[in-house]
């Protein structure tokens, strides 16, 4: 073959093999919306463990995977339009947190797949038929609401102050579709509830005069959009006031508050991403079971306990999963 003969071909080859190189379907690029009521920052970890979970799937942001955060920086009037805006961009799944979250993104769709993480007891709230057979666009991860885990609260407030009688209820107390099992749990333990309901950033110096005024003797705090993004706020602000202090979620017990008791968040979304990932392969989200937690940690702040002049029973310290030093 001659030179020419031979560039000719070898041309001709190239065209064909760069036509067949364009013709060949480009890889499937999901779009995820992922939002919650707190800020970005304060959030950061929730997200990595969430993105990092479908990074051990095979999803890779800018490869086959976009995500589209938003944040509502504590204002929950935001959280309808947010919702809204993620439908509007046509997202293939939408992943959000507790209650007041799964809410909106509810109103704004029924047919747009939703993966819950940490909804008190969904089925009350009506975002799922069952646990097992969710039967719409809502599932994911439930939080525990038992009135035996709101009593394990109480008793452990009661443990570091064996005459409590009244204990502050710090949060979005309103949204709270498990407050009844809260109530059945203080009556049984025979302590009083003072509740501060808090709706916006600038209510948390209102809530603790309420608190105060009411002379209760420790807070529990109820994880929400504004206690997270408030938590270590409300951390100095019990500490100031010599409050001893009980959540629900490990990252509080990080931000200074004394003691949490529940499952690991960052362990919730990371989870979170399996079910994505079984939605993104074509499962639908009326058929995959809710999980509810099944490791639950005691983590006891011990420099908040020296700083509140506290010393923490023995029989809490033998049960403490974790303890900040």
């Amino acid at each position: 073959m001659d030179r020419r003969k031979f560039v000719g071909a070898f041309a001709g080859g190239f065209v064909v093999a760069r036509s067949v190189a364009f013709a060949q379907p480009a890889a499937k690029v999901y779009r995820i919306g992922f939002f919650l009521g707190a800020s970005g920052p304060s959030v950061a970890s929730l997200f990595g463990a969430f993105s990092e979970g479908l990074r051990d799937l095979g999803y890779v942001e800018g490869r086959n995977v976009i995500f589209e955060r938003r944040y509502a920086d504590g204002h929950m009037e935001r959280l309808p339009d947010i919702a809204a805006e993620l439908v509007r961009l046509r997202v293939d799944v939408i992943v959000t947190g507790s209650t007041i979250h799964v809410a909106a993104a509810r109103h704004a769709t029924t047919t747009i797949p939703i993966v819950m993480v940490f909804t008190a007891d969904p089925v009350q709230a009506g975002f799922v038929t069952s646990l097992a057979r969710p039967g719409g666009n809502v599932t994911g991860l439930s939080a525990d609401a038992s009135r035996e885990l709101w009593s394990k609260y109480l008793a452990s407030l009661k443990e570091i102050v064996p005459k409590l009688s009244r204990v502050g209820v710090l949060g979005q107390v309103s949204t709270m579709v498990e407050f009844a099992e809260l109530e059945a749990a203080s009556r049984k333990l025979d302590v009083a509830l003072e509740v501060a309901d808090m709706r916006s950033p600038g209510d948390l110096d209102g809530a603790f005069s309420t608190i105060i005024s009411k002379r209760v003797g420790a807070l529990l705090v109820v994880v929400s959009p504004l206690t997270y993004l408030l938590k270590e706020s409300i951390a100095e602000s019990a500490i100031k006031y010599r409050l001893p202090t009980i959540s629900n979620a490990n990252q509080y017990a990080e931000a200074g508050l004394l003691m949490t008791y529940g499952p690991k968040l960052e362990d919730l979304y990371r989870r979170a991403a399996t079910y994505v990932d079984k939605i993104l392969r074509g499962a639908s989200p009326a058929n995959l079971p809710v999980e509810q937690p099944s490791k639950f940690e005691l983590i006891i702040n011990l420099k908040t306990a020296k700083a509140l002049s506290l010393t923490i029973p023995q029989s809490l310290l033998v049960r403490a999963d974790e303890v900040i030093q």
